[in-house]
């Protein structure tokens, strides 16, 4: 019997997703199971690992039956995961604490005492950002507070490796996952020593760093039989969301911009060596040996539309709740919307900054604040795209998903203001797509990662609007005089 599918295994932060695929990128069957989230106090943000696990389980198990394949057609599962989660774990291998997810801001402190010069000497060295989105911040944190958890420590975890650990009993991370912790060198790929001695933790209580083509064999039987698949089934390791979600839009030649746009939202693109900013506006995490990707990640994505349609009382669906922007020409009236509701990471790595709208006059109504949100998300991400093209050159294409990438208003906006043109994938899971063919180039079904483009079905690209380019970049002028006035204050 043919072997013609491939799932991907999505880990995010709301969901964790299986997907199932044909070789050729066509997607068979998807399966979403929700991820609670929990804030004990103000600033936390914590998840239970048992319940991931569990949740992952399920999600591949449906997305087999809802496929309707024969298991015996299934060449492998892909891991993809969100950055930044950290767990504790004892010497069981039990985990003492919740998944800290990136969210977490409890060690904002932690980031803050830093100097800014020491803050600068980190970043060169790891090309991430020192925020408390990352688990070395997270765990200066632990140590100068003395968590309970962190004193009694035998290891820490993302929440893909204790699922890796969960199912092979191995303890194994990617080059992109340990990237993400802050506690990585790109230059020698392995975990830094001066970053692990202010953590005050040592290379033995962290996993194995792997390529993402590493394979993992002879899951669980128990879990194999849960989820309806061979136990001989190979697994591959992948890599973090971010990574994945490029390589699966196919955004992975320079001058190719990936933009995703979720509840969050980041732009990256692929370089062939690292590369990081003087003003630290923009991470550089690693894929493999030889391949790093560029960007900044914002927290204010559809977030800051949903805050807006609750405050508004707006019991319409989100459809018509964006199209009431669409009654409103560029600028939205001189009303402008500063998008840092929840903190910021790019461009500013600020968990204390706040949102703002500035301009408001009698005139404005509901359609101007739509509007002005819509605008203010996107003309956070140019600024942070501006920041990339420092680094790695001017976008050629823009490559856009996430759920924003649904609406037709928005995809004109920003191909106006970014004035490029913008290509959507029919696929929507472009980080499961992603992981799925990371696990053909290990078990050599294809011949490379670049191949991945002649197997992503695309809509027709969004052209911009000329007029409203040249409008557009005289608002955005505007915009970001306010938003670097508002960075002084935060």
């Amino acid at each position: 019997m043919p072997k013609e599918y491939v799932i991907g295994l999505d880990i995010g932060t709301t969901s964790v997703k299986a997907c199932v695929f044909h070789t050729k990128g066509k997607l068979i069957a998807a399966a979403e199971e929700l991820i609670a989230s929990y804030y004990p106090h103000q600033g936390w943000a914590e998840q239970n690992p048992a319940e991931i696990e569990r949740s992952a389980v399920l999600a591949v198990s449906e997305a087999i039956r809802q496929a309707g394949i024969d298991v015996d057609e299934l060449i492998s599962i892909g891991f993809s995961a969100a950055m930044h989660s950290l767990i504790v774990m004892d010497k069981g291998g039990r985990p003492l604490s919740p998944a800290l997810i990136w969210a977490d801001g409890r060690s904002s402190d932690q980031a803050e005492q830093l100097t800014k010069s020491v803050r600068v000497h980190l970043y060169e060295k790891t090309g991430t950002p020192v925020h408390p989105m990352t688990p070395f911040v997270k765990l200066l944190w632990m140590k100068e507070t003395g968590y309970e958890p962190y004193l009694n420590a035998d290891s820490f975890m993302s929440i893909k490796e204790y699922l890796i650990y969960c199912w092979f009993g191995e303890r194994k991370i990617d080059y992109s996952m340990a990237s993400a912790t802050g506690l990585f060198n790109p230059a020698t790929l392995d975990w830094e020593p001066e970053l692990l001695s202010l953590a005050g933790i040592s290379a033995k209580q962290l996993s194995a760093i792997v390529p993402p083509t590493t394979k993992l064999y002879e899951i669980r039987p128990d879990i194999a039989q849960q989820m309806g698949i061979p136990g001989e089934l190979p697994f591959v390791i992948g890599a973090a969301d971010g990574q994945l979600s490029n390589l699966g839009i196919g955004a992975i030649l320079p001058g190719e911009v990936a933009v995703s746009v979720g509840t969050s939202g980041a732009i990256r693109q692929f370089t062939d060596h690292a590369r990081v900013s003087p003003s630290q506006e923009t991470f550089c995490y690693s894929f493999t040996g030889e391949t790093f990707i560029v960007g900044g990640p914002t927290n204010n994505g559809g977030i800051a539309l949903q805050w807006l349609k609750n405050l508004l009382q707006d019991e319409g669906s989100f459809e018509s709740f964006l199209a009431a922007a669409e009654q409103v020409g560029p600028g939205a009236e001189g009303l402008f919307f500063l998008p840092y509701l929840n903190g910021e990471r790019a461009p500013l790595w600020n968990q204390r900054a706040r949102g703002n709208f500035h301009g408001i006059a009698i005139t404005h109504k509901k359609a101007h604040f739509v509007r002005a949100v819509l605008e203010g998300i996107t003309f956070n991400l140019y600024q942070i795209g501006r920041a990339l093209e420092k680094l790695a050159g001017s976008s050629a294409k823009i490559y856009v998903n996430g759920g924003l990438a649904r609406s037709p208003l928005w995809l004109q906006m920003m191909a106006d203001i970014f004035d490029a043109e913008i290509y959507v994938s029919e696929n929507h899971h472009s980080a499961a797509w992603g992981a799925a063919w990371t696990a053909l180039v290990a078990l050599g079904q294809v011949h490379s990662f670049e191949d991945i483009k002649r197997n992503i079905p695309m809509d027709s690209p969004v052209i911009p609007n000329k007029a409203n380019c040249d409008r557009y970049q005289s608002i955005y002028a505007q915009y970001e005089k306010l938003a670097n006035n508002a960075a002084l204050l935060f």
